[in-house]
């Protein structure tokens, strides 16, 4: 039964008391509430992820391998062979640690070279792995050149190929977490790469920064300072972006000390690396901080993830409001109440 003046309530929609309303005749809406959206008890609809600690190194490790190579491949070009060989040697330990951190996630080298058994372009995670393969290969190569000056040809065969693979390999991992349910990482899909390549860029600016010569560091301190800031522009970008439902596991708790954390490091990393002005006590502490900066903002981006699937409101409001935006859905103010 329904109250005087109160229509029946139409199928998929829900109010607080567990009734849904629907328009009246003549467009008219019920004049009750939307429900709060909620799942059962108050229970995560999603299951957090599982990913082990080693993940965010990775991203962070990745990232800088990434980046490293193009600025390698540049310096070698102009003829900074201090700078080249510092970004070489960045970027082939990169893609030697990151196997090793992804190996011991998965728990057993079968399973990362089960992986490369098929390529599945619509698969970020094979993708990813093939990148990261045909990486270190290439970077393998460029560092023999740099360092042995052997194998010229091919070696700037294989530094050609970590300029076109760098930018895949520090970014595919956002990819990788927006393709997922979590709402914070899959609301965030459009900005997430450009938070990954920008921090990579700083990163790896700031690494070769602290490892290179003032003279010879001039390009990496460039870069360094253009990451960051781009960094701390994209991020708050994206935290704008999201709904304050979606967002909200981004300005609470660990997530907002880490990433907060992560922000300061790279602002004060940034000015002490453009103020140090060839100074290396100045310039090695800003490419640190940076470098420290980097890392914060990868753990905070995973820990994001892991408070936003265990946010029930997050994960319901949202698909409430996409299923009542679809074409000839019926009362859109009154949304389903629960899950």
């Amino acid at each position: 039964m329904t109250a005087p003046g109160e229509s029946a309530p139409t199928q998929g929609q829900t109010t607080v008391s567990g009734v849904a309303p629907r328009q009246r005749r003549g467009g008219e809406r019920s004049m009750v509430p939307p429900g709060e959206p909620r799942s059962y008890y108050g229970q995560p609809v999603l299951a957090k992820p599982v990913w082990s600690k080693e993940i965010p190194l990775y991203f962070w490790v990745g990232g800088i391998a990434g980046a490293s190579a193009p600025l390698a491949l540049v310096a070698s070009l102009s003829g900074n062979d201090e700078l080249a060989r510092r970004a070489q040697g960045a970027a082939l330990a990169g893609a030697l640690i990151s196997p090793v951190l992804l190996i011991k996630d998965l728990g057993k080298p079968m399973r990362f070279f089960n992986m490369l058994r098929v390529f599945k372009v619509t698969s970020p995670m094979s993708v990813g792995s093939w990148i990261l393969s045909g990486f270190s290969a290439a970077v393998t190569l460029g560092a023999a050149r740099e360092f042995t000056d052997r194998l010229p040809r091919l070696g700037r065969t294989g530094q050609v190929a970590g300029l076109l693979l760098g930018p895949g390999l520090s970014t595919y991992t956002a990819a990788l977490i927006a393709n997922t349910a979590v709402p914070a990482w899959h609301d965030a899909r459009g900005e997430l790469p450009y938070v990954f390549a920008t921090s990579s860029l700083a990163t790896a600016g700031g690494l070769a920064t602290a490892l290179t010569p003032p003279r010879s560091a001039g390009p990496a301190r460039r870069l360094t300072v253009a990451g960051a800031v781009a960094e701390l522009v994209v991020t708050q970008v994206m935290e704008r972006r999201l709904s304050e439902r979606v967002g909200a596991a981004y300005h609470h708790g660990r997530p907002q000390q880490l990433l907060r954390a992560a922000k300061a490091l790279n602002a004060a990393g940034a000015m002490a690396v453009a103020a140090s002005r060839g100074r290396r006590p100045a310039a090695t502490a800003g490419g640190l901080a940076v470098l420290a900066g980097g890392l914060l903002a990868r753990w905070g981006i995973f820990a994001v993830g892991v408070a936003s699937a265990q946010d029930p409101k997050a994960t319901v409001g949202p698909q409430r409001d996409r299923l009542h935006r679809r074409p000839g859905t019926v009362g859109t103010a009154s949304a389903a109440g629960s899950v």
